[in-house]
């Protein structure tokens, strides 16, 4: 009965992917790293996908300021720890996903700790400064990284494979985007845009299906409708790639 309820549940992704694709997504394990716009998103098309279990890491409240943007939560949630907010209305969508709550900022203790079991991680960080400690523990434990970023009407999106693409410090140094400190101006609906095509490659990478933005970035200008997508290649001397993977290569 469970597995015709399954079967039922996910029947049009199915028609897609096929059973093969949904029992892989069901076994797989994702950790999405911030709860803001692009997180709040995100992990409702995975839970909704039917992974098997979700990591959802953020350390701060739901503020009046971030509903425009972020519908996981509304204006009762005010306050109210997001990561505590976000397992409920997670578990509420699809209860058959576990999901892991993580109530801390991330910093350089804790992050291989969260991210080691997963099978990909989701970069919708707003500040460059914990994408940087993101980006070292992603390439020191060789794990995928689907990147996201927004600001003002633009977006982009790229896909990290260590080891075999740019890591983000490198895809950085392209300042495609403005960084942000403290307040950053955005546009709600980009932000939507952006995590939806975020979790479309989380997708593709559990699957197999299709081609994710490996070695490109997607570079989305929502005001004017212009993508453009930049080709990217590996840089010798990057610091963080040459400190940590050379050294597992001998």
């Amino acid at each position: 009965m469970r597995i015709m309820q399954l079967m039922d549940r996910y029947s049009r992704q199915i028609a897609v992917i096929g059973r093969e694709g949904q029992e892989k997504l069901s076994k797989a394990r994702v950790a999405v790293i911030g709860l803001g716009g692009l997180g709040s998103l995100v992990t409702l098309y995975l839970v909704g996908a039917g992974v098997g279990e979700l990591t959802i890491v953020d350390y701060d409240t739901v503020s009046i300021s971030d509903l425009h943007r972020q519908l996981l939560y509304r204006e009762e949630d005010v306050g109210k720890p997001k990561v505590e907010v976000a397992a409920r209305r997670l578990h509420d969508l699809n209860s058959t996903v576990r999901i892991r709550s993580v109530g801390e900022a991330l910093t350089e203790d804790n992050v291989d700790d969260i991210i080691r079991d997963a099978d990909v991680v989701i970069d919708a960080l707003d500040n460059w400064l914990s994408r940087q400690v993101l980006n070292e523990s992603i390439v020191r434990l060789r794990k995928p990284l689907v990147h996201g970023a927004v600001n003002g009407w633009y977006g982009q999106v790229s896909t990290i494979i260590p080891g075999k693409t740019p890591c983000l410090y490198e895809l950085v140094q392209l300042k495609s985007l403005p960084q942000c400190v403290g307040f950053c101006p955005v546009v709600g609906p980009v932000v939507g845009v952006v995590a939806s095509i975020e979790a479309l490659e989380v997708i593709k990478l559990i699957t197999g299906i299709g081609e994710p933005l490996t070695s490109r970035l997607l570079v989305i200008d929502g005001k004017n409708w212009i993508i453009d997508e930049i080709r990217l290649s590996r840089v010798e001397n990057c610091p963080v790639c040459s400190k940590y993977l050379k050294s597992k290569e001998k």
